[in-house]
Parts: structure tokens; sequence; C-alpha cells
């Protein structure tokens, strides 16, 4: 069903406000959606605070490696929250409509949130890789000071890059069509509405993705590159074993946010269709951020023994009140 546009044009030249495009006319599908993501958003959430409460309560945790697991997990909070509840109303209520303001500041914080984890990810591989490559100088390159700059100028790129993109896009006129083909607010679909001749913006996004999206992906392949390299010179099997296995989880999370990140991204734009769009778009929001917590919490012992020891304090603390 299209919407009408002219209700909300001011002076009928440009749009104020945007509607989400309906997922399905059948309402069964909605709603089996609507759950399956709820249970993922609720999932997400729960993950994700626990890991970051585990990692401020635990001393034993207070280390380079889990200091930046738990900017990841506070940002991954953020990331599904500025996307997923709007996306959950869409579903469920015609009430699909979002104002040109509401639309800009989704993008921005989805934008910044995305920007930041691909830097995050990178300090991490940068984090393995001195503790693997330079164990004896390990507590000098990661001191704290250099774990704070390496965070501050993660969030720092993020939010500087979401004000320009926002900045960018939302500079444009849209006068018609105000149907998003989208679950949000995302770059693509809302340049697919701007006026006119969008190539050039088109080509300035595509370059600004690729720089903001690989520069961090040739940190996080350099550092790996470098890690493989000191574990196949490593005399024991045991070494090289227990040295794999405190990069298994990032790598993983890597090549699922990567992955579907690039394939939305990065590849040429006639390739891209609104269906595989949202199933990529649903991947990375949703399920990416669902899967972090749980691969990092299955694979790593202390992050168990931690989570155990901070529901156990709850438990306590509500058995006291």
């Amino acid at each position: 069903m299209s919407v009408n546009c002219s209700l909300w044009q001011e002076n009928s030249l440009s749009v104020k406000r945007f509607a989400f495009a309906k997922f399905s006319e059948v309402p069964g599908e909605c709603f089996l959606l609507f759950t399956l993501i709820l249970l993922m958003f609720l999932v997400s959430l729960t993950g994700n605070a626990l890991i970051a409460l585990a990692v401020c309560t635990s001393p034993s945790l207070h280390t380079p490696m889990y200091f930046f697991l738990a900017n990841l997990s506070l940002l991954e909070i953020g990331y599904t929250c500025s996307v997923i509840p709007k996306m959950l109303q869409s579903l469920v209520s015609e009430a699909r409509e979002i104002s040109r303001e509401g639309c800009a500041t989704q993008m921005f914080f989805f934008t910044f949130f995305g920007i930041t984890e691909c830097c995050l990810l990178a300090a991490m591989a940068f984090d393995r890789c001195m503790g693997i490559c330079s164990p004896l100088h390990y507590a000098t390159r990661m001191s704290r000071e250099v774990c704070a700059h390496l965070a501050i100028v993660s969030w720092g790129m993020g939010c500087i890059v979401g004000l320009g993109q926002t900045n960018f896009i939302f500079s444009l006129n849209f006068c018609g069509p105000c149907e998003i083909d989208h679950f949000f607010c995302d770059l693509p679909p809302l340049l697919a509405l701007a006026c006119g001749d969008t190539s050039q913006n088109e080509a300035a996004i595509f370059v600004a993705a690729i720089l903001c999206i690989s520069s961090p992906f040739l940190v996080i392949l350099y550092s790996y590159v470098r890690i493989l390299v000191a574990v196949l010179v490593m005399p024991s099997p045991e070494g090289r074993h227990k040295a794999l296995s405190t990069c298994s989880s990032h790598l993983l999370v890597v090549t699922l946010f990567y992955g579907s990140v690039s394939f939305t991204y990065l590849r040429p734009k006639s390739s891209h269709s609104p269906g595989m769009d949202k199933l990529l778009a649903l991947f990375y929001t949703a399920v990416t951020s669902m899967l972090n917590p749980i691969i990092y919490s299955l694979r790593n012992k202390e992050v168990k023994a931690a989570l155990r020891r901070t529901l156990d304090l709850k438990k306590i603390m509500s058995i006291n009140r």
C-alpha cells in the first residue's frame, strides 16, 4: 500500500515525514517476525548488559581485552536500541511513520555505533596482537592510558562519521516518494528517495564506506597476519593452541559483523535488492548483537566464571531485600 506523501509535505515541496514499508500484508507473518526480533532483542540486551556488568565488577577481568569487550557490549546495547524498537513498532502497528528529524537521529546513532564497532574490533585485534607477539612489552604498550585513548578514538571516529554522513544525507531534498523500503533509516534506501541526480552523493558515500569499513579491517588483517606468524614459530603445540584460543571468539565476531556489513555497503548498486538488504540489516542489527555475548561467554572460562559470580551476587542482593 503506497503512502500519500502530499499530507507530509511542507508547501508540497519537501517531505517532512517518512514511512517505513510494510513487511507483509499477512498479519501472521508480521507477528511471527515481531516475536523473533523481540526475543533476539531481549537476549541481546540481557547478554550484553551481563557481560558489561561482569567486567566492571570482577577485578580479574580488569585487563585490556575485557575493557574493550565491555565497550563492545555497551555499544551493542546502543546499536540495537537505536533501530529495533521502531522496527518492532512498524511490524505490528499502522503507525509506521517517522519524522525527518527522528529519521536523522536514528541514522546518526546507527552510523555512530556501527563505525565505532568497526574501530573497537580493530582495537581488540591490536590488543591480541600485542599480547601474543610482544608479551614482554604488553603491559607498557597496552597500558590503561593507551586503552583509554584507543577507546576514545573509536567512539570519536564513530561520532564524527555519524554526524558527517547524517548531515550529508539530510542536506538533500526529498520531494517524494516518502516510503522507505526498509526497516529503519539506512543510507541506501534514503538516498533512493532524494530528488534529482544523486550519483555523486552515492559515490561519496561509497568512498566513505570503503575508508571507514576497510581501514579498521586492514588493521585487523595486519594484526592477525602477525599473530599467525608468531604462532607458527612457537615451539610447543600447547602454546600455539592457547594463543589461537584467545583469538577465536574475536575472529568469529569479526567474520559475522564484517561479512554482513561489507556485503551490504560495499557491493555495487546494481546488485542491491530491497529483500536482501532487509535480511542483511536484520542480521547485523539483531542476530549479530545477540550472538556476540553468547560467543564470548561460551568460549571463555574467565567470562563464564565472572558471569556466575555476577548472577550469584544479584541473587544474594534480591534475597537480602
